[in-house]
């Protein structure tokens, strides 16, 4: 197999973020939960439950080019304190997620490896519908205001 070194370390920082994603959006659900905010609980740990599947997708990429994951680098992510910052975060998040998905397409390609391309093009898809969910969250946000908003997020938990 050809060398893959440079391939390698793009799927390691991709995975490095996707870890990162993983812990950022674990704890805003948590918050959305703890602020009673059941439905964005639900989404935005759905959210997490996909990233983390990216990652072990990667670490399977990785494996197959002989590589070792890089398990124990997580990048830098912002943890909102208000349900407005959350959601910030997550659009910023998201933004560079695409933007380093797309550049690691055109290294694949340039590599002329196809398996590559396929994977990362079906996680860069996973994340363009997570950046237009939570743009669809800011835009709510801005058309019905944070108190209206807010009120929609709410669900009465049966204990």
């Amino acid at each position: 197999m050809k060398d893959k070194k440079k391939l390698l370390t793009v799927l390691n920082s991709l995975l490095a973020d996707e870890f990162a994603a993983v812990n950022q959006y674990i704890v805003h659900a948590e918050m959305c939960a703890n602020w009673g905010y059941n439905r964005l609980h639900s989404a935005i740990r759905n959210h997490a439950m996909d990233e983390m599947r990216h990652a072990v997708w990667l670490i399977d990429r990785i494996i197959f080019f002989g590589g070792t994951p890089a398990v124990s680098t997580l990048n830098n992510r912002k943890i909102g304190k208000t349900v407005s910052q959350v959601i910030s975060f997550d659009i910023s998040d998201e933004h560079d997620a695409v933007k380093a998905y797309n550049i690691a397409i055109d290294l694949a390609r340039d590599d002329h490896d196809q398996g590559t391309v396929d994977l990362l093009t079906k996680i860069l898809k996973m994340e363009e519908n997570h950046l237009k969910w939570t743009e669809t969250q800011h835009s709510q946000i801005e058309q019905i205001g944070m108190e209206n908003y807010l009120c929609n997020q709410t669900e009465i938990l049966v204990i």
